[in-house]
């Protein structure tokens, strides 16, 4: 089964961001140690407890740190930004470490609202025009514009020998089409995702297939996951991450994320006590057996190719330890 890193830069209660960024290096190390298949980390803005607001930025300090795992964004937030800026970014780390460079495209905001106005005018406006940026995109990295286009003169440069791989990340029916109207791989948050996922992912494949390509179509699903030498162990760990996520939903957790004792301590309401349950039922928690067999059912399920894995834990100890029972299981 190939796996994969997501990393969401997670900050616990006791760290500082610059050491939570630090752990994110580490994290990727020891996913290459591991022969995990590649390592992306996710843009957030102003989100307490989420350390990473420049993927691009930590991709040439991880690219640097590492020499063979594939790295990228999970996702770049595309409406923020003009696709021409995107391509050159990710050209240069193409250049920097050939062969190795994966565009994570996302549409999410990434942060409240008063984040999304301060990074852009026209967010909601740019989202509606996404396949448009899309499509711009990939001629910026395909180098490929009609020749009457009037950026077909022009060229992100650097220019790499082997241009960067770009992915659609994304929870909709219309996130799925997008991305196999223009014959990209695929990656659907199940972790995130309101919506068991499975239709959306058909409708991908089907799409593509129907399409006179020589391209393949990929599925890249990505779970929320923790593992522990025993079950017990990890619904203990997981226990930080869940109750941080009800701190967010209520607009705090601006600490980070709560150690166990910590979280055994907070006080859950009736509502929280569900929702609490939600989380539950959208993550794997569980003992290397355990984990691994529901990994394979999820990976058959949804026809995934490869499975990609975010872990939130107050120790990054305990976050480093999952991943390895789940490379060595």
């Amino acid at each position: 089964m190939k796996l994969s890193i997501l990393d969401q830069s997670p900050i616990s209660s006791n760290q500082t961001a610059q050491e939570a960024l630090n752990e994110s290096l580490k994290l990727a190390q020891v996913g290459e140690e591991l022969g995990y298949t590649r390592y992306w980390i996710a843009e957030h803005h102003d989100l307490p407890g989420l350390a990473c607001s420049v993927p691009e930025v930590m991709l040439s300090y991880i690219g640097a740190g590492t020499s063979k795992i594939k790295i990228g964004s999970g996702a770049v937030l595309l409406p923020y930004y003009r696709p021409y800026k995107v391509a050159e970014t990710y050209n240069m780390l193409s250049t920097l470490f050939p062969n190795r460079i994966d565009i994570g495209i996302g549409r999410a905001p990434g942060g409240p609202a008063e984040a999304t106005n301060a990074l852009s005018d026209t967010f909601l406006k740019q989202v509606w025009d996404m396949p448009k940026a899309v499509e711009e995109l990939l001629h910026f990295i395909q180098r490929d514009f009609p020749q009457d286009h009037p950026y077909s003169k022009i060229s992100a440069a650097p220019v790499p020998d082997i241009a960067p791989e770009v992915w659609l990340l994304g929870t909709s029916k219309k996130s799925a089409l997008l991305a196999a109207e223009n014959g990209l791989s695929y990656a659907f948050g199940q972790f995130m995702s309101e919506n068991d996922g499975k239709e959306m992912i058909t409708q991908y494949l089907d799409a593509f297939k129907s399409k006179e390509s020589e391209k393949h179509p990929y599925v890249i699903l990505t779970v929320s996951v923790i593992c522990a030498e025993t079950t017990e162990r990890a619904e203990d760990i997981a226990l930080s991450s869940f109750i941080w996520g009800i701190q967010q939903g209520k607009g705090e957790g601006q600490q980070g994320i709560p150690s166990i004792e910590e979280a055994k301590k907070y006080k859950l309401t009736e509502n929280e006590k569900q929702s609490l349950e939600k989380r539950k039922q959208k993550s794997i928690i569980g003992n290397p057996i355990t984990v691994k067999q529901q990994l394979a059912e999820l990976k058959k399920y949804y026809h995934a190719d490869e499975i990609m894995i975010v872990t939130i834990t107050h120790s990054p100890e305990d976050r480093l330890q999952s991943y390895r029972l789940i490379a060595n299981s």
